[in-house]
């Protein structure tokens, strides 16, 4: 007899690509158990409201190629609230949802860490969904790969309109707090210079290495900054530049939220794949308030206390690479 009857899923925060595949997966692993799924629909929020959906092995399929995420996302500020998390807590029982997955990132897993705090009878795993790939306790968040992808095609196409043309472009990519994005796709289309919120890049620096590019003729450039940059976003740091030197054609692209979307890479499908399944494992073996991460290519499991409160580390020698391969 399978440990729960009836068990809820739900995304929350920011949509990813690859949320469709964790909630198939976790919707057919938990059927394959014996277990009945119910899809809360606007995340937190439908969990206070009461919008819920019986999900079958037939509500789940032909999603896993499609971007978003068909229970839909939102933020909840009343969710916040002990009394939020109350109502969503009888409306959850109400419908005989004895346990609750959460696909999303670090501000869903505090609110889930919460709700489950206030009462240890409802157990909650959660499964990292967030382009970011800034949560602690795994390699790769859902969305990451695809994000990236979508970066690399869009800048490809930039660099050769910025060789025409010589210019100096300056591509925002997403990143108010973390640099992964940036980083890692601007070492795959070759960039120039990188900015990324937890590496202090001095303006001066930058200055001198357009001032050496310029004494060699080199004049079109690419330059990668993650919105949250400490020198400020792309727009910001072009202003500058244009000032100091007007021998540069200098433009400016914000790639926005084009990186949230589209069809989920193979890598993605795949890793939402493996931590749904996981994440109806860990329940089945008396898991409560973790995430399920991949770490070393193995499933592993993270306290959500600890997933919040620390900080991934960014691989600053991956910051080296790019300056030696922009000579």
């Amino acid at each position: 007899m399978a440990k729960f009857k009836k068990i809820g899923v739900l995304t929350s925060g920011g949509d990813a690509p690859g949320m469709n595949a964790a909630i198939r997966a976790v919707t057919r692993t938990a059927i394959y158990n014996g277990i009945k799924v119910v899809g809360v629909m606007q995340g937190y929020a439908g969990l206070i409201a009461g919008e819920f959906r019986d999900l079958k092995t037939t509500d789940v399929s032909d999603i896993i190629q499609k971007g978003g995420t068909i229970l839909k996302t939102a933020r909840c500020m009343e969710f916040k609230t002990k009394e939020g998390r109350q109502t969503a807590y009888e409306n959850a029982k109400k419908q005989g949802i004895e346990a609750l997955v959460v696909i999303g990132g670090d501000g869903s897993f505090t609110g889930a860490r919460l709700l489950s705090e206030e009462h240890p009878d409802f157990p909650i795993v959660g499964i990292p969904g967030t382009i970011d790939n800034d949560l602690f306790g795994t390699d790769y968040t859902i969305g990451y790969d695809t994000a990236l992808n979508t970066v690399v095609e869009a800048v490809d196409k930039i660099r050769d309109t910025a060789s025409s043309h010589n210019r100096l472009f300056f591509v925002e990519v997403m990143g108010r707090d973390a640099g992964f994005i940036a980083l890692r796709s601007g070492i795959a289309v070759g960039a120039e210079a990188i900015l990324i919120p937890e590496v202090h890049t001095p303006y001066a620096e930058l200055k001198a290495y357009l001032e050496n590019n310029s004494k060699r003729k080199r004049l079109n450039n690419l330059i990668i900054v993650a919105e949250g940059a400490d020198q400020g976003g792309a727009i910001e740091v072009a202003n500058k530049v244009k000032a100091d030197f007007p021998v540069y054609d200098v433009k400016v692209t914000i790639l926005g939220h084009i990186q949230r979307g589209g069809s989920p890479s193979a890598f993605d499908r795949v890793t939402a794949s493996r931590l749904g399944a996981g994440a109806v494992e860990a329940l089945l073996d008396d898991q409560k308030s973790i995430m399920v991460g991949i770490v070393n290519n193995q499933i592993s499991q993270v306290p959500f206390n600890q997933t919040i409160k620390n900080k991934k580390d960014i691989n600053v020698s991956m910051l080296k690479l790019a300056e030696i391969l922009s000579i």
